[in-house]
């Protein structure tokens, strides 16, 4: 394993091993948009990291992972302190496992396996002896893992650019939304359902929960959290946050 340092230049691309891992504990951070021919499995032990793609967002939470696939373009960025840990597989083996960028639940055998991965020798033997059990492990954790609701597909219409240009402020009702781009409600509902999958209110709630993850996460209160999002009391928030993960904040991040 490789400690990094917050400024050191990595690239788990120039090495020979099929598996390679690292660790780090960074403060504010930004990775920039970046590839690798490997694929990366980010695993967060404390701290949140926000996840750029092409036409997607993706949020990991602490004890969460996110699996992307070889050849992915990203950008990472670190909010606070995050503690992590990072397996990279050559492309052989991030074959086996999902061709989308997956956010996933650890399990305790998982993190136990992402540790001992992690402070692997960059010369280690991963075809045999324990590694291999390590590796065979891991590959199927990932593929078994329950996949977290914390990715948000955004819509690329040269119309909705107002509402994509500060995605850190609640989206508008769609009535002021309408009157923000010029366009009916049927259509916005079109544009959102063609290019997210998802109608409008649909996705104003994704945006709701996964902004609520990012601001627990990162310290702030239930009731700061309720104001921000708009939502009537704590207790509405609460219920909105059970009813779309199943479980409560606290709960969650437990």
């Amino acid at each position: 394993m490789a400690w990094l340092a917050a400024d050191a230049d990595f690239d788990p691309d120039t090495f020979k091993c099929p598996v390679i891992g690292i660790g780090a504990l960074l403060g504010e951070h930004d990775s920039g948009i970046h590839q690798h021919q490997r694929g990366q499995l980010l695993f967060t032990q404390q701290g949140c990291t926000r996840i750029s793609l092409a036409h997607q967002l993706c949020l990991l939470p602490p004890t969460r992972a996110a699996w992307i696939p070889s050849g992915v373009p990203h950008r990472a960025v670190m909010q606070q302190a995050v503690d992590y840990r990072s397996v990279y597989l050559c492309p052989m083996l991030a074959k086996q496992l999902p061709a989308q960028v997956r956010v996933i639940e650890v399990s305790g055998l998982l993190r136990a396996v992402l540790e001992a991965m992690a402070m692997a020798p960059f010369d280690t033997d991963w075809d045999q002896g324990k590694y291999a059990h390590l590796l065979g492990l891991c590959l199927s954790e990932i593929n078994e893992a329950r996949e977290q609701p914390t990715r948000l597909p955004l819509p690329r219409d040269k119309r909705l650019a107002p509402l994509l240009n500060n995605l850190e402020q609640l989206p508008p009702e769609l009535q002021e939304l309408q009157q923000q781009v010029g366009a009916s409600g049927k259509t916005i509902g079109r544009i959102f359902l063609r290019e997210t999958g998802m109608g409008y209110q649909q996705w104003r709630q994704q945006w709701r929960l996964i902004r609520a993850i990012e601001l627990l996460a990162t310290g702030r209160s239930i009731a700061y959290c309720a104001f921000e999002l708009g939502f009537a009391s704590d207790s509405v928030l609460i219920a909105f946050f059970k009813a779309m993960t199943g479980t409560t904040p606290r709960g969650y991040f437990k």
